[in-house]
């Protein structure tokens, strides 16, 4: 047995991953990683007593190339004379369609497919080639994005589907990359190459290919086995406190009590008023979550109740701290703050929105400049907000500016959807609006060498990178 492979085995082993008689479904994109996954678990089968099925989603992102990787995996699978389970979509038009960043449609459509297979009884368990590289590029990523330990526990070796009682594993978890591809050459084997993985509009290759080697260069050699320590630590600590978080707060939606609230340790107190936030569909960050705090601690005569996103009041009533929301926001209003860069969760519409830089000294090949925004244009500040009556805003190619009403009519968008539709306003100015593009006097200058977009994707994906404090 290679000596890679008994270091999975052993990772598998330890985390109880699989047990004999699961069905695995190992997804095969082409890539190094994927091919890599699909031999060790070859060479492990018998001792694991698995059954062993190879699918792959064509996302049809790069014309024949998509076409080619797909034929690859397909030929793979049967030279191991193993089920090939294959599918596709039009993963851009998809995107466009839903509101979505490529990766995050991406994703979706691709876990959809994973989840129709198992209900089938294709599979019990899916296997995912995430390496120690990718969770080191993950803590990362989320590190600067702003992440306490429930974002730096990044991507956990096994993540249950919703809803279901299948699993997606990632048994490579603890292997390095280069590992990987030491393997393939000494089985002999290829793979394919994907062009967009060395794409510097994606953050996680400016992190892959710029931010990790100079770290590794200049303060550690070994940074990505750290950050992969520090997600072990964390994952386990999650654990610990969410423990705690349950034993301390009652299922109630009533609130928390400050006395109980006031006995407990910082790190407990800050858990519980964001599980109790958590519990009534808010979530909060950090600075809300210390306001709580200063608000459960007040003195006589200070304040009794403060502001929080999306309509929602923080109040102090005897000896309850609660959540309440006005009936005037439950037809879905609501607004957070957005900085530039930064990222903010909306709960009512289950996505994340970023306003992301974007460098155009090589162009910014893929971003559609009707997108793009001069960011010294905007306020450092933006707010998140659904449309409201009055609201105008300046499409590009338009004459002059438009009610966001008649726009939204325009479009056939109605009922639920048409009354949380989201804007972005900067300043008292809408600059943003979902489905439309930027005003042309906000785009950056000919010869400029920075942007922003305004992107959106959904918060509760699989394995997804969502901040949160």
């Amino acid at each position: 047995m290679p000596r890679l492979a008994e270091s999975v085995l052993r990772y598998i082993r330890q985390r109880q991953l699989l047990k004999p008689g699961d069905r695995v479904g190992v997804a095969v994109s082409g890539g190094a990683d994927s091919v890599a996954l699909l031999g060790l678990l070859l060479d492990l089968r018998k001792e694991l007593g698995v059954v062993l099925s190879v699918v792959h989603f064509n996302h049809r992102l790069r014309g024949n190339e998509s076409e080619g990787d797909e034929q690859f995996v397909s030929n793979l699978a049967q030279s191991y004379q193993l089920p090939f389970h294959g599918s596709g979509a039009d993963t851009s038009c998809y995107a466009q369609q839903n509101h979505l960043s490529l990766e995050a449609a991406g994703q979706r459509l691709r876990y959809a497919y994973f989840r129709e297979l198992m209900e089938e009884g294709a599979f019990t368990q899916v296997a995912t080639a995430h390496t120690l590289d990718d969770q080191a590029e993950t803590v990362l990523l989320r590190l600067v994005r702003g992440a306490g330990t429930r974002g730096l526990a990044g991507i956990y070796p096994r993540l249950p589907i919703a809803g279901s009682q299948f699993s997606v594993i990632r048994p490579l978890l603890a292997t390095y990359r280069q590992d990987v591809r030491d393997y393939l050459a000494e089985l002999g084997q290829d793979w394919r190459e994907d062009r967009s993985n060395r794409d510097l509009r994606f953050a996680r290759n400016r992190v892959r290919h710029g931010v990790l080697p100079r770290l590794e260069r200049n303060l550690n050699p070994e940074v990505c086995r750290v950050l992969s320590e520090t997600a072990e630590i964390a994952r386990a600590e999650e654990d610990y406190w969410k423990r705690e978080t349950e034993r301390v707060l009652p299922q109630s939606e009533k609130g928390v009590e400050i006395s109980v609230l006031q006995g407990l340790p910082l790190a407990l107190q800050r858990r519980v008023v964001r599980a109790a936030a958590e519990t009534v569909g808010l979530r909060l960050e950090f600075r809300h979550v210390e306001e709580a705090l200063e608000i459960a601690g007040a003195l006589p005569g200070s304040p009794q109740s403060a502001s929080l996103p999306g309509g929602w009041t923080l109040l102090r009533r005897g000896s309850l701290l609660s959540f309440r929301r006005a009936a005037a926001q439950e037809k879905g209003a609501y607004e957070y703050r957005l900085t530039i860069p930064g990222r903010i969760e909306v709960p009512e519409l289950a996505v994340v929105f970023e306003a992301a830089p974007v460098f155009l000294g090589g162009g910014a090949p893929g971003y559609n400049p009707e997108h793009l925004f001069d960011p010294q244009l905007l306020a450092k500040e933006l707010v998140v907000r659904n449309w409201r009556p009055g609201d105008r805003f300046w499409p590009a190619h338009t004459r002059e500016p438009k009610k966001i009403k008649e726009l939204l009519q325009q479009h056939h968008i109605q009922g639920q959807e048409r009354k949380t539709w989201p804007v972005v306003a900067s300043g008292d100015s809408v600059i943003w609006v979902r489905g439309f593009r930027a005003p042309a006097r906000l785009r950056p200058a000919q010869g400029s060498r920075e942007a922003v977009v305004i992107r959106e994707e959904p918060w509760a994906q699989i394995g997804g990178r969502r901040a949160t404090s």
